[in-house]
């Protein structure tokens, strides 16, 4: 109870410091820092429809970090989520189009298509990572920029992605995905609650009961602490690794393709175009990093991050510019990281204080 207390304490403390660095900065640029909290909060809550559209930033965020849970839990640094995103929901476009369908089967096929393509662009970082031993962390980032290039040129030609309306004009789109192909949403209270939302939960239970309770789990998470003793125990670092590589992408590319098909005007309107992403890959890492790779706290988080994204479109009636809650971002991701770092060198030190006691 008294180790409970004290993370409590780091992290409300935290916060408030964030927050209180967050309106001196404010204040700095002359805006008020009362007005854009109020501004955040109601663009992101109290504002009419709008914690549905928070529930459906955080969405792909949520799916986003549970891949990375998966893959950071086998000891791997996968930080190419943005290019996976993107390649993924490239596959969701180009196979749903052209397979077509009745709705509910076309929908289907859009969410494996563009699993399939996440997972196999993490897939090709797998491979240069277990058969080549190049860094993950480096082959995972730098696939990011390819990736934008190979979408960028899908969506100049018609035979793949651009819209034959859209042939010569100045910004290239994909088809606008039919009403019967998109995911339903659920209207409580005036707001509509995205389904994507939902399935990200499901899908958080699954990931924390499998990583916790699963032979699976154990496994991977044995062979992310010690390789070696993984090794001996009979886990393939090769086998295990690839699975969490293609797992993790997978995840990504599932989140790129419920931007498409459930994202609404947030998402450029059901269309796939330039700039698709919009972070939400880098985001859904920070969500991952800030709820310490855990699938459960991660809900949470990608709410918080989603409150911020939505928020931001009213900060600007303030007289303030809405990056600046970019700002406050960085500062609460910070905040959020400091309680841990805390709590792990006052262990450490008391380690050493009874291990020199001893002695």
């Amino acid at each position: 109870m008294m180790r409970q207390g004290e993370w409590l304490g780091l992290y409300v403390a935290s916060v408030a410091v964030a927050l209180g660095v967050s309106a001196i900065l404010i204040r700095a640029t002359g805006g008020d820092s009362l007005a854009v909290f109020d501004a955040l909060i109601e663009g992101s809550l109290t504002g009419s429809g709008r914690w549905g559209l928070t529930l459906g930033a955080a969405a792909p965020m949520l799916l986003v970090a549970l891949g990375t849970i998966v893959s950071a839990r086998a000891g791997l640094v996968n930080i190419g989520q943005e290019g996976q995103l993107l390649i993924g929901t490239a596959f969701a476009v180009y196979f749903g189009f052209r397979i077509g369908g009745p709705g509910p089967f076309n929908l289907v096929v859009l969410l494996v298509a563009g699993s399939i393509g996440g997972a196999l662009w993490a897939g090709v970082a797998g491979v240069l990572r277990f058969r080549r031993g190049v860094p993950e962390v480096l082959s995972t980032l730098l696939l990011v920029t390819v990736a934008s290039q190979v979408t960028a040129y899908a969506l100049g030609r018609e035979w793949l992605l651009l819209a034959s309306n859209s042939v010569g004009a100045r910004n290239n789109v994909s088809e606008q995905l039919a009403e019967d192909n998109r995911l339903p949403n659920l209207n409580i209270f005036g707001n509509q609650i995205p389904s994507s939302f939902f399935l990200g939960v499901v899908f958080a239970v699954i990931v924390a009961f499998a990583l916790a309770r699963t032979v699976w789990g154990f496994q991977l998470r044995m062979l992310g602490r010690s390789p070696q003793a993984a090794q001996r125990a009979g886990v393939s670092q090769r086998s295990f690794g690839m699975r969490a590589m293609l797992t993790s992408g997978a995840f990504a590319g599932l989140a790129g393709t419920v931007m498409f098909a459930g994202g609404g005007f947030q998402f450029s309107n059901y269309k796939f175009v330039p700039g698709f992403s919009g972070n939400i890959g880098w985001t859904g890492l920070l969500v991952a990093l800030v709820a310490r790779e855990r699938a459960m706290p991660a809900i949470a988080v990608a709410i918080a991050f989603g409150a911020l994204r939505t928020g931001s479109s009213f900060v600007g009636s303030t007289g303030v510019e809405a990056r600046v809650t970019d700002v406050i971002e960085g500062l609460l991701v910070l905040a959020l990281l400091v309680p841990p770092a805390v709590m792990f060198i006052r262990d450490r030190r008391r380690a050493r204080a009874a291990t020199t006691a001893r002695t």
